[in-house]
């Protein structure tokens, strides 16, 4: 057993890696700066975790998303291994705590969202720390190119500024070829360095069905499929919708979205993850950091944005290696539904500008002012006070996103959080001279353990339960606390953070790059016809169509999802089909050839010929015109 072995079997109780993680292990540990491109539920964050244990410092973890690094930190902290997190959901005094453990404390992770590393104080504290290790997780937000652009993505190289000879490892599970090169050119990669594990998923048979009544489809699938499922949707309302229906027919089912509580999430997720609820119906809120190896299907009844987002989503069947479905449910009104979606991700750039305004406004940002502060903003509370409809105020806030104006956090439930800032002797002083704040005190201390070193995450309800009182007296004696200066108390927030990374403008001053705008819109629409092209396409192997995608290409048909189910029933092999097929496009584009002609020209058995002729017209590949002359269609 070598040095990673022992540390992955003592901290995760496992002998052997999964494919690909020790060869990028190895790759860092060695100072190499390198691209690890893992599907799905391949095991990344392992692949920066060991090398960091096996080394002496810190690492930097950095992540977009806020919810993901909570949930990382705590797994961390439950297997022994200390872990810190910055994010945007934090005050001054949060941050300056963290900063000072991380530097004195022997942390081994420092989880970040990238906007928090641009920070000049955290920049100047991380250069007096011992940093083994740069991670920076979804490196695909860097690129313009791809699907999740993020600019405060944009600023993390800087920090090879005073870090430059610790290597970065970037990791994402879905990214093309051009949007690999960016990543390593964004990242000042020293070299050119990718390890990559083949995009391929031989267990996983990709299907698309036609379907006008997609809800008896998905009743079908069901009742046909053994084990639990996931079945996404594009919005809230129809989450519930779906799981009301599946549980009418006899299928046990509930629904997940980000508008819900994270107790009610959590729950959720631990009924479905326990397999008292077969299949949980979801926006695409739902999976991020959720390994359930064994789902049998999973089923889109809404087209996905992109094949990246597809992949991801439809990668979270059958990670146990054995046979699993991904069924996307397509029919002709999807195609409308699209060119209406593409519409509203770009209001026009005065729409943009009015909509930054009135959400300065909102805020009680006067011009001049504002940079840097944090708001907590309810967007559907804005879009009502500001008669716009919420998906085009969304839509607007992104693009002022890309353009540095402001960002928005994704954490949209945040629990209540404090830290006592006296000493334990003052602290004494003050129960024996104040009785009444004395047994309050004393449950607190009884409670909750850290709290005169770190902010510790509280629950007012649990406090009220523990203390045989109500919530509001609980609330009434924090805030109390809180105006004596011997708390911080930081009450609970519901909705996601509003952070405006420049003062309010003038709307003259707004500029919205007209080249950018331009550009983005291309890419989204681009995104949007792979996506079509995929559902619509009746000939090509989808797993290959996939692997291409990715950059994949020369690899054989996987055999098993629907286009090449079909195609096996004519009972012509693979090589012969692709041959025919060849030649026929040759043949047949911008030209109009009889059936004879092609057979008697085309040195192959003339039945197979004749096979494939056959299954292309029946597919729409092939038109035959009035005169009986065959043409490609376009």
């Amino acid at each position: 057993m070598n040095q990673f072995q022992k540390i992955l079997f003592e901290h995760w109780g496992y002998s052997q890696f999964r494919p690909l993680q020790e060869e990028i292990i190895t790759s860092v540990y060695n100072g190499n700066d390198t691209l690890a491109l893992m599907p799905t539920g391949g095991g990344k964050s392992i692949t920066f975790q060991v090398p960091s244990l096996a080394k002496d410092g810190t690492c930097i973890v950095i992540t977009p998303l806020i919810a993901l690094m909570k949930d990382q930190v705590e797994n961390l902290k439950n297997r022994g291994i200390r872990a810190l997190a910055i994010h945007s959901g934090m005050n001054a005094r949060e941050i300056e705590i963290t900063l000072d453990n991380a530097k004195y404390g022997n942390y081994k992770f420092l989880y970040m969202s990238p906007e928090r590393l641009a920070t000049p104080k955290i920049r100047a504290d991380i250069e007096r720390m011992k940093i083994n290790l740069i991670a920076v997780d979804e490196s695909h937000c860097i690129s313009q190119w791809g699907y999740d652009f993020r600019p405060q993505y944009l600023q993390i190289a800087e920090i090879r500024d005073i870090l430059p000879d610790t290597p970065i490892l970037a990791l994402t599970a879905t990214a093309t070829p051009e949007v690999v090169d960016d990543i390593m050119e964004k990242l000042r990669f020293r070299k050119k360095n990718v390890l990559q594990k083949s995009f391929e998923r031989k267990n996983l048979s990709y299907i698309v069905r036609n379907i006008e009544d997609k809800q008896l489809y998905l009743k079908k699938i069901a009742e046909t499929t053994h084990g639990s499922g996931i079945v996404y949707v594009r919005n809230r309302k129809k989450t519930k919708e779906i799981a009301f229906f599946l549980n009418s027919t006899g299928i046990s089912a509930d629904y997940y979205h980000a508008g819900l509580s994270p107790e009610i999430r959590s729950h959720k997720q631990d009924l479905w993850k326990s397999g008292k609820i077969r299949v949980i119906v979801a926006t695409n809120a739902f999976g991020m950091g959720i390994d359930k190896p064994d789902v049998r299907f999973v089923v889109h009844l809404d087209l996905p944005e992109s094949l990246e987002a597809y992949f991801q989503e439809a990668g979270r069947a059958g990670r146990d290696s054995k046979r699993a479905y991904a069924v996307l449910l397509y029919n002709n009104s999807d195609k409308v539904k699209f060119e209406q979606q593409f519409k509203m991700a770009f209001p026009p750039i005065e729409t943009i500008k009015t909509i930054y305004q009135s959400v300065c406004s909102y805020l009680g940002v006067a011009y001049g002012d504002g940079k840097g502060m944090a708001f907590d903003f309810n967007l559907i509370d804005f879009s009502v006070h500001a008669k716009i409809y919420s998906l085009t105020v969304l839509n607007a806030l992104k693009i002022l996103e890309y353009e540095n104006y402001l960002h928005v956090t994704d954490e949209i439930n945040s629990p209540s959080r404090l830290m006592f800032i006296v000493n334990r002797d003052d602290l004494y002083k003050i129960q024996v001279e104040n009785k009444a704040l004395d047994s309050f005190i004393k449950i607190l201390l009884r409670a909750y353990t850290g709290l005169f070193s770190n902010f510790t995450n509280i629950d007012e309800t649990y406090l009220a339960k523990f203390g045989h009182t109500t919530v509001d007296v609980i609330r009434e004696y924090l805030i109390q606390l809180s105006k004596k200066h011997l708390i911080s108390y930081i009450p609970q927030r519901r909705t996601p953070l509003l952070i405006l990374d420049e003062s309010r403008m003038e709307e003259a001053n707004v500029r919205i790059s007209p080249e950018n705008y331009k550009f983005r819109k291309e890419r989204y629409k681009n995104r949007m016809d792979a996506m079509i092209n995929y559902a619509l396409s009746t000939t090509k192997c989808r797993s290959q169509i996939l692997l291409s995608y990715f950059g994949e290409n020369n690899t054989y048909r996987c055999g098993q999802c629907d286009i090449c189910k079909t195609r096996n029933e004519l009972d012509i092999s693979a090589y012969d089909f692709d041959r025919i097929v060849d030649e026929l496009k040759k043949r047949l584009t911008d030209s109009e050839v009889k059936l004879s002609d092609i057979v008697n020209n085309i040195n192959i058995s003339s039945d197979k010929v004749i096979k494939v002729v056959r299954w292309l017209l029946d597919n729409g590949k092939i038109i035959e015109n009035e005169n009986g002359k065959l043409t490609w269609e376009k």
